[in-house]
């Protein structure tokens, strides 16, 4: 699965890095994200995507947009929005026919732009299990684009007009690990290669077999990662901090990895 990542890149990066062709953020109802080196379930992050027009504005041609949305999925016919930090990722295997993410993954698909992320492997040492955390990343220093769904749910408290009538949420798309990362975790986020992104973001392509072919494991041969501090256990932390490889000086788990 993929429970914690980091979202560092600014806003003016994404908007070059991804084309982006309307920028949501700076004229949306929120500020923009602090560079977060720890996102957690129902933290704010960027999502690249492409809506269809709004009723208002039936003519406004499709075009790749940045916005803001909350992580952990909320469906539209959802009764409230308790469950939001719960549907954090969808599995490959299943998201067409899930009654959670099946309509948001014909018509509301995003990418989730991402440094790296993390996953805890378990080590035995000194006749003990413990968790060790990892920072996976590309090798070229590049962002990840997480496969992503997007859903928009109706705050039925709020009036039409209200800012914050619409929540927009997303979740995370994950499938089998590919072996070099399956030691670590059994499970790893799902990429969209630059070549098709527009195919993967077009709400008009909905045929479950295309959309299939453009999702790939994270970059398999292409991530490296590196033991990192146990204090990324704590959403309360936060910083670069967080990603830094230990040091030779710090206890190191056997069999360390990569």
């Amino acid at each position: 699965m993929c429970g914690r990542f980091v979202s560092a890149r600014k806003r003016l990066e994404l908007l070059e890095e991804f084309s982006i062709e309307r920028d949501r953020v700076a004229d949306g109802p929120d500020p923009e994200p602090d560079p977060d080196y720890n996102v957690a379930p129902t933290r704010r992050v960027y999502a690249v995507m492409e809506p269809r027009p709004r009723k208002e504005e039936p003519d406004e041609p499709l075009a790749r947009e940045l916005r803001v949305v909350r992580w952990g999925l909320i469906p539209f016919w959802a009764k409230d929005a308790s469950g939001g930090g719960k549907l954090i990722n969808a599995r490959a295997e299943t998201v067409a026919v899930k009654p959670a993410f099946r309509r948001a993954f014909a018509k509301r698909r995003c990418i989730i732009p991402a440094d790296g992320y993390f996953e805890w492997q378990t080590v035995t040492q000194d006749g003990k299990q413990r968790k060790q955390p990892y920072y996976i990343y590309r090798k070229d220093g590049e962002a990840l684009a997480f496969a992503g769904l997007y859903e928009l749910w109706r705050d039925q408290a709020l009036p039409d007009d209200h800012k914050r009538a619409w929540l927009w949420t997303a979740a995370i798309i994950t499938t089998q690990a590919t072996d070099d990362v399956g030691q670590i975790h059994d499970r790893m986020p799902m990429v969209i290669a630059r070549d098709h992104w527009a195919d993967w973001l077009n709400p008009d392509n909905s045929e479950p077999g295309q959309l299939q072919a453009t999702m790939l494991p994270a970059m398999a041969g292409g991530l490296t990662s590196h033991p990192v501090s146990t204090a990324v256990n704590s959403v309360r932390n936060n910083g670069p901090e967080l990603i830094v490889p230990l040091s030779a000086d710090q206890e190191r788990p056997p069999g360390e990895l990569f």
